[in-house]
Parts: C-alpha cells; structure tokens; sequence
C-alpha cells in the first residue's frame, strides 16, 4: 500500500496540470503558427523614413508649383517630383529590404508589385491623355485616385497601414473633384506631402524604418 499511494498523487497531479498545459502550448503554437503565416504574405520592406522624404519633397513642389505663371510650367514641376518620388521610394525599399534581410524578388514582394502596378500604369496614361487634350482640371484627383489604388491593392499585401494610407488619398482625390481646380497644388501637398509624412513616421516607428 505504501508505493500505491505516490503512484496515485502522481497521477492526480498529471491529471490536473495536463489540460492546462496542452491548452498553453496550443495557444503558443498558434500564435506561432499566425505569426509566420502574417510574414510569409506580408511585404514589410515598405519605407517609412522613405516616404517621410517623398513627403517633403512633394510639399516643396506644391509650394513651387503654385508660384508658376502657367499650368505647363506647373506640371512639369509635378512631373520633375513624380521622378523624384519615384527614386526615393526605390532607394529606401531596396535600403529597409537589405536592413531586414528581406528579398524584393521574394513571392510577397511580387505580390505588392503586382497589384500596386496596374492601377499606377492606369493613372499614367489617363494623365498623358489629359496632357494631349490640354485637360489640365481632372489630373490632381485622378492621380490622387489612382496613387490610392495602387496603394491599396499593394497594401493587401503589406502591412495594414499601407491600405489604410491608401484609402485616405482616395478620400482626399473625392474632395479634390469637388474642389475648383485653384486648390490643386494644396490639395496634392496634402495627399503626397503630409499623408506620406504622418503615415512614413508610423511605419518607421512601429515597422522598422
């Protein structure tokens, strides 16, 4: 009777600890399990401290934009910015991808590009057709429009800030057709210069730069 009774406390305790534990290490694998799943269709190489500069630059050519004689001379300033733009954004993403060891060939990388591309190729060649019929009132909202677009479809697969800066130049591109077309400039000084400000300092400060 002696060596029944800790045999029976052994299993008493077994017995209670066993439930708790398989629901912890459940919950652990899950979470673990998420985590991974979250990473391996997310693109988190999207720049913050990058678009923070896009920002800043697209307010300065809003300032000088609003200062030209003529639209022409406005638009080509916005276009010298586009291009701009373009290079920091580039630079600063090759830059967060090499920091974080992540490929920008790798399967969630072609999913951001794949789906930021085509509503970003679209908005170019509605601006171009503008251009050619001297239509120079739509091209503000539209590339607020269609920058959105890209940026939420590419967000999809980025973290969840991305969309929902996307969604806010959608908001901002609405506002701008109902707008008269003097507040143009101010209208993509807000949408590319202070959008990309505050949404670049919160994926730098919560996604690693």
């Amino acid at each position: 009777m002696g060596e029944i009774v800790p045999i029976r406390q052994m299993d008493e305790r077994e017995d209670t600890a066993a439930p708790v534990t398989l629901g912890d290490r459940a919950m652990d694998n899950l979470a673990f399990i998420r985590e991974t799943m979250e990473r391996s269709v997310s693109f988190t190489a999207v720049p913050g401290y990058g678009g923070m500069m896009m920002g800043v630059t697209a307010v300065a050519a809003a300032v000088i934009a609003s200062r030209q004689g003529y639209v022409r001379n406005a638009l080509f300033v916005w276009g010298c910015e586009a291009a701009l733009g373009l290079m920091i954004g580039l630079f600063a993403m090759w830059q967060k991808s090499k920091i974080a060891d992540e490929s920008l060939t790798s399967a969630p990388a072609r999913k951001f590009a794949m789906s930021f591309l085509p509503p970003l190729v679209v908005g170019v060649v509605i601006v171009l057709g503008l251009w050619q019929n001297d239509v120079w009132d739509l091209m503000a909202p539209i590339c607020m429009l269609c920058y959105g677009a890209a940026v939420v479809c590419g967000g999809a697969f980025s973290v969840r800030v991305v969309p929902v800066m996307g969604w806010c130049f959608i908001v901002l591109g609405v506002v701008a057709f109902v707008l008269p077309p003097t507040y143009s400039d101010l209208m993509m000084a807000l949408s590319f210069g202070v959008l990309h400000i505050i949404f670049g300092a919160v994926i730098a400060k919560r996604y690693g730069g």
